[in-house]
């Protein structure tokens, strides 16, 4: 990555900057939740979104996936600590959501 041309804001937008990855992060805040569970907290994602998007958040550490051998299949999304980290961001962004719509 060439220094002269980095931007922080876009490197953090590009991890986590669609319109479910700040949601599904929100939702793991209190802790891990099975994936049905958690995509039914997030309405309006399609199932083929919810697979597409926990994946890219596993894939860049910021969510780890735990499957349990049972049956039927049980899978278990948590937030890593690199996700974690992201509370006060995702909780501004709650919160100026909250405000904003009672003006």
């Amino acid at each position: 990555m060439n220094k002269n041309n980095y931007c922080p804001l876009n490197y953090t937008m590009t991890l986590i900057g669609t319109k479910w990855k700040p949601l599904i992060l929100f939702h793991l805040l209190e802790g891990a939740l099975r994936s049905g569970v958690l995509q039914k907290q997030i309405i309006g994602i399609s199932n083929k979104m919810f697979t597409q998007t926990v994946r890219e958040l596993e894939k860049d550490g910021l969510v780890i996936r735990k499957v349990y051998p049972v049956v039927p299949p049980k899978v278990e999304y948590a937030l890593s600590e690199r996700g974690k980290s992201l509370e006060n961001i995702l909780r501004s962004l709650d919160e100026w959501g909250a405000n904003d719509l009672d003006n």
